[in-house]
């Protein structure tokens, strides 16, 4: 079967947000003169990043998941002087009783099992320091693209409630470039057909991965935008930016 390409699928998401140039925006394209910038090529390497700051990014999606996602970024200084800054040495080195100490703790947010998943995290990735003699961080930065999927696979099965979404969103936020299948998303790979499965099967992200790998050799795009792409396309959103 063949899938719609990404002329039509650009052309579509352009007549629904008003115009080419606002859709570039909403994609993270900035338009100076007749030159077209892409904002994802301005960001910070992530091996430059301190593992700290991956652990602080894998918490915050693990307590936004269900959550009210403001109440977490207020309540985030104090997550952060609790953890340590998130150093993960000196989180790995905290005993049970201090972690149901801090769990009670109402300046942060009071789940027990979340926060055991700080812990599970940082020994997650003190395990990858040792094992690849390289930063967690650096891990991530290394992981290729074009198997995204595999890297979701390897947080799932070896991290702490990384599964899902979860996962994806904490790697965007460290600005590693990867699709999310939100459900706009989901609603439109299955539109074209692209899985009839259940979404996380492996037989459906093998799927999606190939597919956003064809788009992407197709248009240059990054994961991020195709994904942002398809889901103005579709479903019912109706994004605007001001001129």
């Amino acid at each position: 079967m063949t899938h719609e390409s990404f002329k039509s699928l650009f052309q579509r998401a352009a007549e629904r947000k008003g115009g080419t140039q606002r859709l570039e925006l909403l994609l993270g394209k900035r338009i100076l003169g007749k030159k077209l910038l892409d904002d994802n090529a301005a960001q910070q390497s992530i091996a430059k990043l301190g593992d700290d700051r991956v652990l602080a990014a894998f918490t915050k999606q693990i307590f936004k998941s269900g959550f009210v996602w403001r109440v977490v970024e207020n309540k985030w200084p104090d997550f952060e002087e609790h953890f340590f800054n998130f150093n993960v040495e000196k989180v790995l080195m905290m005993p049970e009783e201090m972690l149901e100490r801090k769990a009670a703790d109402p300046k942060i947010i009071r789940n027990y099992n979340k926060v055991k998943t700080i812990q599970a995290n940082a020994q997650m990735m003190l395990d990858v320091t040792i094992e690849k003699n390289i930063s967690f961080a650096h891990f991530i930065e290394d992981w290729p693209s074009e198997d995204i999927i595999g890297l979701w696979t390897f947080l799932k099965k070896h991290g702490a409630r990384l599964g899902g979404n979860t996962g994806p969103y904490a790697l965007r936020l460290l600005g590693k470039d990867t699709f999310i299948l939100s459900s706009d998303v989901e609603a439109y790979l299955r539109a074209q057909k692209i899985i009839d499965g259940g979404l996380q099967s492996k037989k459906s992200l093998t799927a999606i991965q190939a597919h956003f790998n064809k788009l992407q050799q197709e248009s240059g795009y990054s994961l991020t935008q195709l994904s942002r792409l398809m889901a103005f396309a579709s479903g019912d959103n109706y994004v605007q930016i001001e001129n």
